[in-house]
């Protein structure tokens, strides 16, 4: 299996630096693995002498010049180091790192790769004892920053990015305006992989952007949508009909759907093919929204949700407005036939071809229900695997794909 190495040589206190070093370098450049990458982790800018006095830079340009699998980062700060070598590692389509450092500086590393990758990623540390270095019982690194203070300078680094794209938001005119609501799309954020670029919404132990990541592009919507992160609820998927009734009831380990009377709060529902369906009463001021697979679907999280507004709230379903975001749309989502058939006690235009059988709105008006059967207003239900770009689509990326948002 192909592997890319990380080379700590800050540890600049070693008497012999210099062959310090050059010995590591070798150590690794000398093994017979084909296809594998090593990256040196360079003193910052302005940070370029030993502690003898003694300039690395020409030792480095050496061994960089004469391999073209040796990588020299230098950044400005370290932090920029490990972010731009897990760009590198993710261009490289790689996932195993063997990372060679001091003992003192493991923990600093190991908060690096936990703020910024996942589960993806197999991660080996090589410490003093274990490398090839004479003086290796005085290499530690006079300085290494506390865990919390590593987060922080991870955070505050990924603030300071520039974001590919504008967070647009799509809005339907269903909806009152005594709610501020909307559906995201996948531009305006900082999530680099072609799959998950830009405005990633969700990370999970499947995927290559990590939960800090994630959570500066949520502060970034946030920003655009006017709430403040801390109180964003996103739906705990599993794929079924269940529906949390928040400020009633525990907070279940997963759920759907959620439903809820709590002024400044914010729900939402993810979505990436699945449709996230956003569901208000003006009259009661209830809010909703749900997460609908098509088992879901089948399950009836839509009327599970309505149901919960109603028991929860005392809504009245003939009151409620219901609109389904951007979701994979019939042009480009098949099922088996046994499945598809299920499908024909809710709606007979959800399989063409199939005979008619009885609409299912559960006392929804139609009217209130904002679709792909509209044409009176703009649509905001636009197929996901259609418009690459402007959609995340699990359909048409594969598994490392990214996840939009309903609010």
């Amino acid at each position: 299996m192909s592997e890319v190495f990380i080379i700590d040589i800050i540890h600049c206190r070693c008497p012999q630096h210099s062959s310090c070093v050059e010995r590591q370098i070798k150590s690794v450049t000398g093994r017979s693995d084909v296809g594998f990458q090593i990256y040196l982790l360079f003193q910052p800018h302005g940070q370029r002498c030993n502690a003898n006095g003694e300039n690395t830079v020409s030792l480095l340009e050496t061994f960089s010049s004469q391999k073209t699998n040796v990588h020299v980062l230098d950044y400005t700060t370290v932090t920029e180091s490990w972010y731009r070598f897990k760009l590198a590692v993710d261009q490289l389509d790689l996932r195993t790192v063997r990372v060679f450092t001091s003992k003192n500086r493991r923990q600093m590393f190991e908060a690096y790769h936990e703020q910024l990758f996942t589960e993806v990623y197999t991660f080996e540390y090589v410490t003093s004892n274990d490398l090839p270095c004479p003086g290796h019982m005085q290499c530690d690194s006079p300085f290494a920053p506390p865990v919390s203070e590593v987060r922080e300078e991870v955070r505050s680094f990924l603030q300071q990015l520039h974001a590919k794209g504008d967070i647009t938001i799509l809005r339907s005119t269903l909806i009152s305006d005594c709610f501020s609501h909307g559906f995201t799309t996948r531009t305006g954020g900082i999530s680099s992989i072609s799959t998950l670029s830009s405005l990633n919404l969700f990370s999970s132990s499947r995927r290559r952007d990590s939960r800090t990541l994630v959570a500066e592009n949520i502060r970034r919507l946030a920003q655009k949508a006017g709430f403040y992160p801390r109180l964003l609820h996103l739906v705990k998927v599993n794929h079924g009909s269940d529906v949390w009734v928040m400020g009633k009831e525990e907070e279940p380990q997963d759920y759907d759907g959620i439903v809820t009377n709590q002024r400044g709060v914010v729900i939402a529902a993810p979505g990436a093919d699945c449709m996230p369906l956003l569901f208000t009463d003006p009259v009661t001021r209830v809010i909703g929204v749900a997460h609908a697979g098509w088992k879901g679907t089948l399950m009836g999280v839509a009327m599970a949700t309505v149901n919960a507004m109603v028991m929860g709230f005392g809504s009245r379903a003939c009151d409620v407005t219901v609109v389904i975001g951007p979701s994979v749309g019939a042009c480009c989502f098949t099922l088996e036939r046994e499945q598809a058939a299920e499908f024909y006690s809710i709606h007979p235009d959800c399989v063409p071809d199939m005979a008619e059988t009885r609409p299912h709105r559960g006392g929804v008006l139609p009217e209130r229900i904002h679709d792909d059967t509209v044409t009176d207003r703009p649509s905001v239900t636009l197929c996901t695997s259609c418009h690459p770009e402007a959609f995340f689509s699990h359909v048409r990326d594969g598994l490392d794909f990214g996840t939009q948002m309903g609010f």
